[in-house]
């Protein structure tokens, strides 16, 4: 935690909207990080004068908050309707066997962490797949594995 306290103090004191609250205090701490360690829920618990399962029940509350430190890659697939209709589903299958998870998840060796998405807001280049944000479109199988083999190297 020697690292992570002044950061998590910092992200808290640092919001500057009238109304400070537990949820803003959470993501500010979430943006800063990119997770939600323990700590954080204790300072933000200190810092509101709440208690610790008050500022749990919030944060375990939204499914956005990661609770472990982040991968060193994102990678969503879109699996909507729009991409669905139009082969979804042989990219996931074709990404999920690069990385070599069975479905949504991180790899264990902290490589690559790999969610679903319902859109990606890009219907008209489906089917589409997300790296560390950034939006590619028009995937097949085998170019959406090629994208993940660059990825892994």
């Amino acid at each position: 935690m020697d690292g992570l306290k002044p950061r998590i103090v910092e992200a808290i004191h640092r919001q500057t909207q009238a109304t400070v609250t537990i949820l803003s205090s959470l993501l500010a701490v979430h943006d800063e990080l990119g997770y939600m360690p323990k700590e954080a829920v204790e300072e933000v618990a200190a810092f509101k004068g709440a208690t610790i399962n008050d500022v749990w029940a919030v944060a375990s509350f939204y499914p956005n908050f990661r609770f472990d430190p982040p991968c060193q890659h994102h990678v969503e697939v879109c699996w909507g309707a729009s991409c669905h209709l139009v082969g979804a589903m042989p990219v996931i299958e074709q990404v999920l066997a690069a990385i070599g998870l069975e479905g949504e998840g991180d790899t264990p060796d902290g490589l690559v962490s790999f969610r679903l998405n319902t859109c990606l807001g890009a219907c008209a280049q489906a089917p589409v797949m997300s790296i560390d944000h950034h939006l590619m479109g028009r995937l097949s199988p085998e170019s959406a594995r090629a994208k993940i083999d660059g990825l892994l190297g």
